[in-house]
């Protein structure tokens, strides 16, 4: 009994080793194929720009949303698009949505404003784009360049597909996210979110 019983424990601390290493094996493959998604870049004409939310300090955006914000800027300068859609509702602690203080900051860059877009009401990245396709159905826009960082380009993008968004991956080349220190944890987060998200998805 007792042999049998000795027997048994090894089989389960085995199956817990190959349960651990299996996911270990899948988060280390998320990973690769997050950054190697990161260097993917489809910018191409489209009917407009999808800028995604991030922190917003007082009245102004924080340094990794100015660059994606000044991305979109440039993408618009440079006759990519005649429109840009910027996505954020109102953080704790503040008063002003992300979408509006950026609409700002565009403007002030010498977007019109009429060429400028908001939604307010989202707080994580697949309200983004699911706010951003219904003012896309709503003006006839079709298809959409995606502005975020390189990192965050993989789940975006499937976030955008899972709405019906016809997308193109158009990734920050002034993300703040250039040493290891930083990306790390925003990696980390990445494989988690992407790997929840996919999970979730089995089952809608």
């Amino acid at each position: 009994m007792k042999k049998r019983s000795q027997s048994s424990g090894h089989r389960i601390k085995r199956l817990v080793v190959i349960l651990l290493v299996a996911v270990l094996g899948y988060c280390l493959a998320t990973a690769a194929s997050i950054l190697s998604f990161s260097e993917k870049d489809e910018t191409r004409p489209a009917d407009t720009a999808i800028v995604l939310g991030a922190s917003v300090y007082d009245n102004s955006p924080s340094p990794v949303f100015r660059e994606r914000i000044s991305h979109a800027v440039d993408l618009y300068n440079d006759g990519y698009m005649r429109t840009i859609i910027m996505t954020g509702g109102v953080g704790e602690g503040n008063i002003r949505s992300e979408a509006d203080i950026a609409r700002e900051y565009a403007e002030q860059q010498g977007i019109p404003a009429e060429s400028i877009y908001i939604e307010e009401s989202s707080r994580v990245t697949d309200e983004n784009l699911g706010n951003a396709k219904r003012i896309m159905s709503d003006h006839k826009m079709d298809t959409a360049l995606i502005v975020s960082d390189p990192l965050h380009m993989k789940r975006a993008m499937l976030y955008a597909h899972d709405h019906e968004i016809k997308a193109y991956s158009s990734p920050t080349p002034t993300s703040l996210y250039q040493s290891w220190k930083t990306k790390l944890p925003f990696l980390a987060r990445e494989v988690f979110y992407y790997t929840g998200y996919r999970f979730v998805r089995l089952f809608r």
